[in-house]
């Protein structure tokens, strides 16, 4: 038997050797308010999150209410801005209704294991984020992994759901490889085996559709009676939260039904008037996703890969350490990108994460752009 001591020790060095070997050791990196470098690796895909009027109605919520909801939803953690940020957040969507979260990891965890249970089946895409699949371990329910984008597979996962409450798990626009999910013909065969299809917005609020409405709402499926919608505050709106969308009768549901809601302080009062401020300025400017998909197109062509539907492209890596040291060389020339490496990326191959954000000056970018297309050239001999 190891000392009860050391042997934890000895298994915490262990481990941090073998990532250390692989090159997937992770470390936490504080950076300044004021750094001097082009950041491509956060989410603030529109630049809102940074812009004047957002800042401002945070920091005036903040001097209303104070930092922190204060306790959970249901006790006195909802404010008018929480009523105010889901009626605009339905609207802007074309949804009946939302439900606002402290993060879009607890919406995920919540939309499923509230509607499921160990009678229920799960099918889930292979590519989903690890908050999907998390949510489909708490909800007990079986669970079928498929293959990515195939509409076959999830048929014939349906098939055998044999009177089984069933829900397919998808994302609309995919984080690691930026493709876009068949949305439409995915709600078709949930339709047609009374099985819900909870498609998690993400990467597509505020990027994908007419004026950033999504990629739901693009495909006709806003209040389709077997679509629910999840979506996180943190990455488009530039603040941090999360959200579920789709009937009343479901957010009614959730309020009752849902531990990650129920058990949970409330979003805080900044964010989420940041997140409402976010929003009516993306109402207000139409053309904001435009800018991060003519930038996406331009970087995709200078660097040899594919675009993206969405707003992060991903670079293909020979390996985790090459792909650590194309980070830093990037860094070092003042362009700060993202690092995908295992277990994060669901095929294994490790990424640079590029985020073609619209708010940066255009001289700016045209200096990142110059800079990455070296570093990715260099990295793939």
């Amino acid at each position: 038997m190891p000392d009860p001591v050391t042997g934890w020790a000895e298994w915490f060095a262990g481990e941090r050797a073998a990532r250390e070997t692989a090159g997937l050791q992770r470390t936490l990196r504080p950076r300044a308010a004021d750094e001097d470098v082009v950041d491509l690796a956060g989410n603030d895909y529109l630049g809102l999150g940074g812009c004047p009027r957002a800042r401002r109605a945070a920091a005036d919520a903040a001097l209303a209410w104070g930092a922190g909801a204060g306790a959970s939803r249901l006790v006195t953690g909802t404010t008018t801005l929480h009523a105010e940020l889901e009626r605009e957040l339905a609207a802007f969507t074309g949804q009946e209704a939302a439900l606002v979260f402290s993060t879009g990891y607890q919406a995920n965890l919540a939309a499923v294991s509230a509607l499921l249970d160990k009678h229920s089946l799960v099918v889930s895409d292979a590519h989903v984020h690890a908050s999907l699949i998390d949510a489909a371990r708490l909800s007990r329910a079986a669970i079928e992994v498929v293959p990515h984008n195939d509409v076959d597979a999830v048929r014939a996962a349906l098939a055998t759901a044999g009177g089984r409450r069933a829900m397919v798990l998808t994302e609309s626009i995919f984080s690691v490889l930026g493709d876009a999910a068949p949305l439409a013909e995915l709600a078709g065969v949930c339709a047609a085996h009374g099985a819900l299809l909870l498609v998690d917005e993400a990467h597509g609020l505020g990027v994908a559709g007419t004026g950033g409405r999504g990629l739901v709402h693009a495909r006709g499926l806003a209040g389709h009676p077997q679509v629910i919608m999840t979506a996180t505050l943190s990455k488009s709106l530039g603040a941090m939260g999360g959200a579920v969308l789709g009937s009343a009768a479901l957010v009614d549901h959730l309020v009752n039904r849902a531990r990650p809601f129920i058990f949970d302080t409330g979003l805080a009062p900044p964010p989420a008037a940041g997140a409402l401020a976010a929003l009516r300025l993306l109402r207000a400017r139409p053309e904001l996703p435009s800018g991060v998909h003519r930038r996406g197109a331009e970087l995709a062509a200078r660097l040899g890969v594919p675009p993206s539907a969405g707003a992060v492209l991903s670079v293909p890596m020979p390996a985790p350490l090459a792909a650590l040291d194309a980070q830093a060389k990037a860094l070092a020339d003042g362009v700060r990108v993202g690092c995908f490496r295992p277990p994060s990326v669901p095929d294994g191959v490790s990424r640079l994460r590029i985020t073609t954000r619209a708010g940066i000056e255009e001289s700016r970018w045209s200096h990142a752009v110059d800079v990455l297309a070296h570093v990715v050239e260099e990295h793939r001999r």
